[in-house]
């Protein structure tokens, strides 16, 4: 199987090296039960093995089989694809949350390989992210304050294993923001979150729009997905004020620039710290030298 590296690094972080050998025969049963035909490897996921699949009446799709980790991840996956309805996102065909498998509508380049500029790629994200918050009490989803509490842990681990790669004071800043984001949820004001929005999960659609592809899932405060848009692009967003970012997003979306800000400053050190560990350079450490820079600034 085609498997780019940093899946099989993930993969090895997972504890999920029969995931890989069994993958030709998941892939084979998968075609079996769906009626699909696949055929060429993505080479660039990070957590997932994704080919290019074709429906029994030839249509274009693609066959996303996520890396078995702890968690829901693959229902939190599949319950924002399922309740979005292709409204900002990608038509979800089928699923089967326990073999990880999602059969997915087939998209064209990403943001990234497209070339659009920052403030562009900041737009269209910003819209699609919009396009997907409502209200989903009862999605089973899990809140934010849950999130903040778990990225706080993921970071503290994180740290040490790797021989702390940034300061003990972007940690410590991380965490600060992390227990007032927690404090601050609110079930009111929680709405259904995509959770990792950047231009790599943008993606053109075949009528010139874009969609939004691998959710990760929260039903939290809207800011939490401008606040992945704060760690991504870090070498650009310390070229200027950093906080400059936060205040063009708050200005776009009617949002609290603060909530963005700190969730930024929590998702930059987790970000760059999971990069690290499975070498997915050289945004890894460029993230976390803005964590630096921000947190000694």
């Amino acid at each position: 199987m085609e498997l780019s590296d940093v899946v099989r690094a993930k993969a090895e972080q997972a504890g999920a090296p029969a995931w890989v050998a069994g993958l030709p025969e998941l892939v084979a049963g998968l075609e079996r039960d769906w009626g699909i035909t696949t055929g060429r490897a993505y080479p660039d996921p990070t957590e997932a093995y994704v080919v290019e699949a074709e429906l029994a009446d030839g249509a274009p799709a693609v066959l996303k089989l996520l890396v078995p980790r702890p968690g829901p991840a693959a229902h939190e996956e599949i319950t924002v694809l399922r309740l979005a309805d292709g409204a900002g996102c990608v038509r979800l065909l089928a699923s089967d949350a326990e073999r990880g498998a999602l059969l997915l509508d087939r998209l064209g380049p990403s943001l990234y390989e497209l070339g659009v500029p920052l403030e562009g790629r900041l737009e269209i994200m910003c819209a699609l992210a919009a396009r997907l918050w409502r209200p989903a009490p009862d999605s089973g989803l899990r809140p934010g304050a849950e999130k903040a509490r778990w990225l706080a842990d993921h970071i503290v681990r994180m740290w040490s294993e790797l021989g702390a790669p940034c300061c003990r004071a972007a940690v410590d800043h991380a965490l600060r923001c992390a227990d007032r984001r927690a404090a601050a949820h609110s079930p009111d004001r929680a709405v259904l979150v995509h959770g990792d929005v950047h231009q790599w999960n943008t993606l053109q659609t075949r009528d010139g729009g874009f969609a939004l592809v691998d959710p990760d899932g929260l039903l939290a405060e809207p800011e939490y997905d401008l606040g992945i848009l704060m760690r991504e692009d870090p070498v650009e967003l310390m070229a200027g004020d950093p906080r400059e970012r936060a205040r063009w997003l708050a200005a776009r979306t009617g949002c609290d620039p603060e909530a963005i800000w700190e969730w930024g400053v929590v998702e930059r050190v987790s970000t760059g710290l999971l990069a690290t560990s499975i070498g997915l350079q050289p945004v890894g450490a460029q993230m976390l030298a803005a964590a630096d820079a921000i947190a000694q600034g």
